[in-house]
C-alpha cells in the first residue's frame, strides 16, 4: 500500500510531466525524495540520435546533485504521458535497465515505486528490480 509521501511523489512526477509533454520529445517525467527529505523532478529529453537520450530518472538525480549534492534517493518514481491517440491517462512506468543501474549507483536501498498490473503501484526495492548488481572490483 503506498504511503501519502508516496502518493505526494507521484504527483510531483505527474506534475513534472503534464505541463512539459511534447509527443516523441518529453513523455516521461520522474519524481525523487532525497534522504534529507527534498523532492527533485524531472523530465526526459529525446533525441534524433536515440543513444543520447536521457531518461526522466537520471535528469532528476543529476538535478539533485547539481543543487545541494548527493543526499542519496530515499524513494523515486517515473510516470509516462500516453501519445495524443492512446488511451489512458499518466502512469506509473518501470524504470528501464540502464535506470535501474544508475538508481542502484547512486543508492544502493532506493524504495522504487513501480507498476502493479492495473492495480495500485507498489514500492519495491532497487535491489529488488535489479539482482546481482555488477560492481566493479571485488565487490
Amino acid at each position: 500500500m503506498l504511503s501519502e509521501k508516496d502518493k505526494e511523489l507521484i504527483a510531483a512526477a505527474i506534475d513534472a510531466i503534464r505541463p512539459r509533454y511534447r509527443n516523441k520529445w518529453q513523455e516521461v517525467g520522474a519524481a525523487m525524495r532525497t534522504r534529507d527529505g527534498r523532492i527533485v523532478t524531472g523530465v526526459n529529453i529525446d533525441a534524433y540520435i536515440g543513444r543520447i537520450a536521457v531518461c526522466a530518472e537520471a535528469i532528476a538525480i543529476g538535478r539533485a546533485i547539481t543543487e545541494t549534492g548527493d543526499r542519496g534517493i530515499e524513494t523515486i518514481v517515473a510516470v509516462r504521458h500516453p501519445k495524443p491517440d492512446e488511451p489512458g491517462n499518466i502512469a506509473v512506468v518501470s524504470p528501464c535497465g540502464i535506470c535501474r543501474e544508475l538508481i542502484h549507483d547512486y543508492d544502493a536501498k532506493a524504495r522504487v515505486i513501480v507498476p502493479d498490473n492495473g492495480r495500485e503501484p507498489q514500492v519495491v526495492t532497487i535491489g529488488e528490480l535489479l539482482p546481482n548488481k555488477y560492481r566493479r572490483g571485488n565487490g
